[in-house]
């Protein structure tokens, strides 16, 4: 499903929550700033004209007509400015500024919010602190947008100041709440979450009020933003009191929240009466809409058409009957664009009214000067056209939305409609063409990245049906009958910004910045990129100083899915050996057999896989040529391709480590009974240790040891879980889970210098969500994310006595001279193999080397 982009931008209590997402989801709205009447100011307002233009910018501002209020607040600015009125000048310039941004005029934005800060710094009477809390709300909310996370924090600091100095509590919280979105930004998880956990706890203390009501709202949508599970309790206090003191204006986005808080656990039940609640007890019409849409959107999802028939026109109408505003053109753009995404939308309304419209939502764009949502809009009415194969009027609508998205620099709207642009030119059978809008599309959400990672809490619907498609459509592209030596380097670099991409999707933010080459890491290894493609699968290879090979398999993508998936059953140990040996000598033939008989592996002592899709779920080392399996031949490591952070080797004689773990049962998780034998054999092999078992092993105290640390390893030795949801992705510690994000915060708690980071992270008792076609997502996350320059986690539970064995083997190699990390895997795996009673793949393949392997 497409939806419209929209950068983060946080909003605290005045401001009504516009949601962009079919009023579904409720995201950040439309900026981190409240908009006081000029009542609550302490400013003397004159009764003439200007005073009206502020107050009539600000229903304009609310109703999301934001060309018309930035007219609207020139005018009044230019009047304060002829009356000598300095303070309602600056006032109706930091106003200025935040409509302004809303039509991403950055630069003018710019340019308001500094004269507005250079008036109230000057001249007499002084500014009254409300007036500063608001410019620089205003200033902060451009700040973080155009990626200046710390002098934003710094402006919310200031902010938050100025607000208690006028007395205003819910300025106060409002700063504090966009603070933590900004430590968020800087990758302060921890300390993000223990802002958000105070001000719980000051809500608390408040009495119950429309404040305290608008506060927990706050929060719980700030929460519900970063993944943070405790959102839902938070709305459901809010909304508790809100009942309790009949706060009817707020009652229905809360419960619109709850509604989404209910969607993304999967309770559609749930969800659906929150959304009905919310539509029975608004006044507000838009509220109205927003809670009917959020429930035609559920119905969809689950295919409840009984429910939708019924409920679509209704809403096409309401929709083309509503007076042209920033929402209600939102609210028709997404309500197209959920339907294009159906293959079955033709059932549910003719398309020839969906693109009635999306004409007259390009007529009233227009008419409010809102150019972003022209651009969506002839984009998804560009779409409507393209489902019918009128081609020629669909290249026209969408070439359109393009030529106005670059105009505007929108990347957003030109990863779409490039995109699109490039599926019709392909669909008339120009390859060209098609790669050079293709190339266009995915440049913009290469330079969105941040933005794009937090666009939607749903991300990873919005992920895998609005972006990764764009990668994989581009390569399905170039790796056509025989590719060039270009177009095999484009795919390449096409598959690692995806895996990349697919990383910064997983935190919802950037991530992964230094890189280097595999081929200047080490030139005697091999780098293989297996691509599932719909009707095949294309390996490319990588070995430093020659050109690239690649090979394919004509199978469809179903059929070697399912043969993945038949081989990750037959590992099991009760399973019949010979199946198991069957499917593993399959895949192997895809990936390494062709090039292998042509000795294109010769002098290559590592193979590093770049791997793609459900091939990531599988243990690569157990690959059975009819002989031996891989890791007998080669050290195996798995990597997002290219992008390395810098290396350099253990230094074998001096290692030392932290080693951590937990081998009774806790928090429901079963005893590890093997762990303490294993944490203090590995004590043992690494002469420099410091161990913490059971309860030792707090966050705190791991965080401490981390930090007052010089260790390379970290070794842990407890119950945790890889997911391809950030939520279920976790650390068990003595006081419970450790989220990946705060993980990978602990464990770069050494400072900026890359010579402190850890050299090697081993997580060795941790299982893949089950179920989970992409759980692994969550290992790579964690492997990349934590600094660690090399991890070694499991892909399930292995037995914890095979475990315990193989990590002390391998600590044994690991001091030899002059041996990488992979090879003394490879040889403790191998002497599990031929020295133990755990020689079946079950016991050893499940342990993965991710990232440096030197």
């Amino acid at each position: 499903m497409i939806f419209p982009i929209k950068q983060r931008r946080w909003l605290y209590i005045s401001l009504s929550i516009l949601s962009l997402c079919l009023a579904v989801t409720i995201t950040p709205a439309r900026a981190s700033l409240q908009i006081p009447t000029t009542s609550t100011l302490n400013v003397s307002v004159s009764t003439s004209q200007p005073s009206n233009w502020l107050e009539q910018g600000r229903k304009l501002y609310h109703s999301g007509r934001f060309a018309e209020a930035v007219t609207i607040w020139q005018t009044a600015a230019q009047q304060y400015h002829t009356q000598g009125d300095r303070l309602n000048e600056a006032l109706s310039l930091s106003y200025l500024s935040l409509a302004q941004q809303e039509l991403n005029q950055w630069q003018a934005a710019q340019q308001s919010i500094e004269q507005s800060l250079k008036l109230l710094q000057t001249g007499k009477p002084p500014a009254d602190a409300i007036l500063w809390a608001q410019a620089l709300n205003t200033q902060a909310n451009l700040q973080l947008h155009t990626g200046k996370a710390e002098t934003a924090l710094d402006s919310w600091q200031q902010a938050q100041k100025y607000y208690e100095q006028a007395g205003d509590t819910m300025g106060s919280l409002g700063s504090q709440i966009n603070q933590a979105q900004a430590l968020q930004t800087l990758g302060f998880y921890r300390r993000s979450k223990q802002q958000l956990e105070a001000l719980t706890q000051k809500l608390q203390r408040m009495p119950d009020n429309e404040v305290k009501v608008s506060g927990l709202r706050s929060l719980g949508l700030a929460l519900q933003i970063i993944g943070d599970s405790k959102s839902q309790q938070v709305l459901e206090q809010s909304l508790a009191i809100a009942r309790q003191i009949s706060a009817q204006p707020q009652l229905s986005s809360i419960l619109i929240a709850l509604g989404q808080t209910a969607v993304d656990l999967q309770d559609p039940e749930a969800a659906l009466d929150y959304f009905e609640q919310a539509q029975l007890l608004t006044t507000n019409p838009s509220d109205r809409l927003q809670a009917r849409l959020a429930q035609f959107k559920l119905f969809l999802n689950y295919d409840k058409l009984e429910f939708v028939n019924p409920l679509a026109p209704q809403l096409l109408q309401q929709l083309r009957e509503l007076s042209p505003s920033h929402t209600s053109l939102y609210a028709a753009i997404n309500f197209v664009a959920t339907l294009n995404h159906q293959s079955n939308s033709e059932q549910i309304l003719p398309l020839k009214d969906l693109a009635q419209l999306m004409a007259i939502t390009v007529k009233s764009a227009q008419q409010i000067q809102d150019t972003q949502a022209e651009a969506h809009a002839l984009n998804q009415w560009g779409k409507l056209y393209q489902r019918t194969q009128q081609l020629s009027q669909a290249q026209e609508l969408t070439q359109k939305s393009l030529n106005i998205a670059r105009q505007l620099q929108a990347n957003d709207i030109i990863a779409q409609s490039a995109w699109q642009v490039g599926q019709l030119y392909k669909q008339q059978g120009d390859r060209s063409k098609a790669i050079t809008a293709y190339t266009e599309a995915v440049n913009a959400l290469k330079a969105l990245r941040g933005d794009l990672v937090a666009i939607n809490p749903d991300v990873q619907f919005s992920f895998r049906t609005s972006v990764e498609p764009v990668y994989r459509e581009l390569v399905d592209l170039l790796l056509e009958n025989q590719p060039s030596q270009a177009e095999l380097i484009q795919a390449r670099e096409l598959i690692e910004a995806l895996q990349i991409a697919e990383l910064d999707n997983f935190f919802r933010e950037a991530c992964l910045d230094r890189t280097q080459q595999i081929d200047r890491v080490d030139p005697t290894a091999t780098v293989i990129y297996p691509i599932i493609l719909p009707d095949r699968l294309t390996v490319i290879l990588s070995k430093a100083g020659q050109p690239l090979r690649s090979y394919v398999t004509h199978k469809s993508q179903a059929e070697i899915e399912q043969t993945l998936d038949n081989f990750l059953v037959a590992l099991n140990p009760v399973s019949d050996s010979k199946d198991r040996d069957r499917l593993s000598q399959q895949i192997y033939g895809w990936l390494i057999r062709p090039e292998s008989a042509e000795q294109a592996f010769i002098d290559t002592k590592t193979l590093v896989f770049v791997l793609d899709g459900r091939l990531r779920n599988i243990p690569i080392a157990a690959l059975f040529d009819g002989k031996q399996y891989l890791i007998e031949k080669y050290a195996v490591a798995l990597s997002p391709g290219l992008q390395l952070m810098a290396t350099r080797s253990l230094h074998q004689n001096h290692i030392s480590a932290i080693v951590g773990g937990i081998s009774q049962s806790r928090a429901g998780f079963s005893a590890l009974p093997a762990v303490e034998s294993e944490v203090k054999q590995i004590s043992k092999a690494v002469s420099s240790s410091r161990i913490l078992l059971n309860q030792e092993f707090t966050s705190q105290a791991l965080a401490e040891r981390v930090k007052s640390s010089s260790a390379g390893i970290v070794h842990l030795a407890t119950h945790g879980q890889f997911s391809s949801r950030l939520e279920d992705t976790f650390l068990l510690t003595w006081d419970g889970q450790v989220n990946v994000k705060e993980l990978s915060e602990l464990l770069k708690n050494r400072g900026s210098d890359p010579s402190k980071a850890i050299e090697l992270l081993v997580l060795s008792a941790c299982d893949t969500a089950a179920g989970d076609d992409r759980a692994v997502l969550g290992l790579a996350g964690l492997a990349v994310k934590s600094g660690a320059r090399s991890t070694i986690a499991t892909l399930w539970p292995v037995k914890d006595r095979a475990a315990a064995m193989l990590m002390t083997r391998f600590y044994d190699q690991l001091r030899q001279p002059k041996i990488t990390k992979a090879e003394a895997l490879r040889q403790a795996q191998i002497s599990l193999i031929r020295q133990t009673d755990f020689h079946e793949p079950f016991f050893w393949s499940g342990f993965v080397l991710i990232g440096n392997w030197i």
